[in-house]
């Protein structure tokens, strides 16, 4: 049964839901990581750069296929690429059903960071507590593992059922201003302590001297994922644009909001770092350490208005989690209904309980669950949940991503393709020959450097 197709209401109510696809935790927790890690500055720079040269060509990429064939993954690479480029189509299907399973867990303890701040606010912190104990104690927790990742799948679940415009821009419109607001709450804050001119100096001065081939492409590698590349997901929401939008405005709207983001976060980090002593050994252990181990306590002992921000910290968090959960939830959703003629309301639900199984996989993998707890198919990696994060970032974005970029560079047409970018309404900047340029040649390079880094053993989990 066909369904008359939904579309955004404004061009901004996309650019909102697709910055909101893109702001993840990865924004919060893992590029402040691995700037960290690769020393700042110039590794900074060259993320920068690999942004605008890979990231934005192959957003840009992306929407335009999902635009021009106004179908979901599946049937708008067989469209405008051809029948063959449905399987690409396919796997950035399971690839989001996938990651959207383990993600939803690490969202679900946002919620949990949530309630425990509200309690130390009007509380007090308590003497003594080891947060390293609290996180390790709450994730070994089977049924509150279960009870908060299956909130979090129910909020997911709630925003898809109503569509893209009554449903997904809608909880855009009121959700990411909410974050911008906190985000910006915590910079003036972090500006204020005593490490900010250090932390500013340490993300924006290059010493190129520190710069190790690795970090070129670990830069490489996360200005690629941090963009919702690679799975479809800015294919289907592109495929709800309508045409007087412009694809490139709204592509470099997305990467520029995207990037300052990541960055602003990682200012408020580093600025509680280098303003506690003995914090920057505590940072090293993994990505998870600093957002839920350290500043759950440095909220009440170091950072200003602190007994504030601490709460609305995890909402952000939580906001940030819930509008990349929505985007992953509709690349599934929308394969359904196209592909297989399901009404939204029932391919919802479909989806989101086929997806929450493999969820309590996730979950369980941290309480000592057997099997699911110690299970190694890749080297290092223990458990369903590591192993389902190593297979995702490792090989199933970057092969999903070089494959979109041959598509739209070397299958789609240039009539195709320049039709859709050059449409009148792009602005000066934009130069349609040296997009192809780089979606035909740098863009591929790129992206096959990173599974050939995989493949001689660089992790990007």
């Amino acid at each position: 049964m066909s369904q008359q197709r939904d579309h955004w209401n404004s061009n901004l109510g996309f650019v909102l839901a697709a910055t909101g696809s893109a702001i993840g935790l990865g924004n919060l927790w893992k590029f402040p990581f691995i700037t960290w890690e690769n020393n700042g500055g110039a590794f900074v720079l060259v993320y920068l750069v690999c942004i605008a040269a890979v990231g934005l060509p192959i957003m840009m990429a992306e929407l335009l296929i999902g635009r021009r064939s106004q179908k979901s993954a599946v049937g708008a690479l067989k469209a405008v690429a051809g029948p063959a480029w449905g399987v690409v189509g396919g796997w950035g299907v399971i690839c989001a059903f996938i990651l959207l399973s383990y993600y939803t867990v690490i969202a679900g303890w946002s919620i949990y960071y949530f309630a425990r701040t509200m309690e130390w606010t009007f509380g007090g912190f308590p003497s003594g507590l080891a947060t390293g104990d609290l996180f390790n104690e709450q994730v070994s927790n089977a049924g509150l593992q279960l009870a908060l990742s299956l909130s979090f799948s129910v909020g997911t679940v709630a925003v898809v059922y109503f569509g893209v415009s009554k449903g997904i821009e809608r909880i855009a419109r009121l959700f990411l201003p909410i974050l911008f607001g906190i985000l910006l709450l915590l910079l003036v804050s972090a500006l204020r302590m005593d490490g900010a001119g250090e932390a500013l100096s340490f993300i924006f001065r290059p010493n190129f001297a520190e710069l190790e081939p690795d970090s070129v492409l670990e830069a490489l590698g996360h200005s690629f994922f941090t963009l919702s590349l690679g799975m479809c997901a800015m294919i289907t929401y592109g495929s709800y644009i309508a045409r007087h939008h412009s694809i490139v405005k709204a592509s470099a709207m997305i990467v520029v909001l995207d990037t300052v983001i990541a960055l602003v976060a990682t200012i408020i980090m580093f600025s509680v770092i280098f303003s506690v002593a003995g914090m920057s050994e505590q940072v090293g252990g993994s990505t998870v350490g600093m957002l839920f181990i350290s500043l759950p306590e440095l909220f009440y002992s170091e950072v200003p208005f602190g007994v504030v921000l601490g709460p609305l910290f995890y909402v952000l968090v939580a906001l940030a989690a819930l509008t990349s959960t929505i985007s992953l939830l509709e690349v599934v959703v929308s394969y359904v209904i196209d592909e297989r003629g399901i009404a939204r309301n029932r391919a919802t639900f479909l989806c989101g309980g086929a997806i929450f199984v493999f969820t309590i996989f996730a979950a369980l993998s941290f309480t000592g669950t057997p099997v699911l707890a110690t299970m190694e198919l890749f080297a290092e990696k223990v458990g369903w949940f590591s192993t389902a994060d190593h297979f995702v970032s490792n090989w199933m974005l970057p092969t999903g991503g070089l494959a979109i970029t041959l598509a739209a560079g070397w299958f789609i047409s240039r009539k195709v393709s320049e039709g859709e970018l050059v449409d009148g309404n792009q602005p000066r900047w934009f130069h349609y020959p040296t997009w192809r340029f780089f979606i035909r040649f740098v863009a591929p390079i790129a992206v096959a450097s990173i599974i050939i880094a995989v493949l001689f053993g660089v992790d990007f989990s």
